[in-house]
């Protein structure tokens, strides 16, 4: 059953704060510019984000949690929008993002639109389980991005089996 997330993102406590390791890694060796945070819930890495200097947009469909986010980013670059990916209610700028996160977020039909929004010699960050119904195959995020130079990638568990990758656009 799929989880209600408006009523997970309106309690209170459930909310991660920390930002990936991954994402740490990857803005150690890249200045700061504009960056897109995909399915974002409370925005731990928009929020992370804008205090390091970016400018971010950051998107999802439950208003509670971009009602938190709005809440703890007062102050920062943070363009916070409620928009249900899934249907198209946000379109990803073609060439227009430094970095874009996509932090446990599987929708298959939007990488295409994911590769276009990178401008040139822009970087990609996820992590996206491997098994569930919202899981990629072995090797199928590392595919979505071929012709990149994949930084790095890695399908290990996080607990769960987990792709990891850093990629840039040529």
């Amino acid at each position: 059953m799929p989880r209600d997330w408006e009523q997970y993102y309106a309690e209170a406590g459930t909310v991660e704060e920390d930002p990936s390791a991954l994402l740490v890694e990857v803005t150690g060796l890249l200045p700061p510019g504009r960056a897109l945070d995909l399915a974002c819930g409370t925005g731990r890495h928009a929020l992370y984000l804008a205090r390091l200097g970016w400018e971010v947009t950051a998107v999802d469909r439950s208003p509670a949690a971009i009602r938190r986010l709005r809440e703890a980013g007062r102050g920062l670059a943070i363009d916070a929008r409620v928009a249900d990916l899934e249907t198209g209610e946000f379109a990803i700028e073609a060439g227009a993002y430094d970095l874009i996160c996509d932090f446990y977020y599987l929708q298959r039909d939007l990488f295409a639109q994911i590769r276009e929004g990178v401008r040139p010699g822009g970087t990609v960050v996820a992590a996206i389980h491997r098994t569930g119904t919202y899981g990629m195959d072995s090797g199928e995020l590392r595919e979505v991005f071929a012709g990149w130079k994949i930084l790095y990638y890695s399908e290990a568990p996080d607990p769960r089996p987990t792709a990891r990758l850093i990629a840039r656009r040529a």
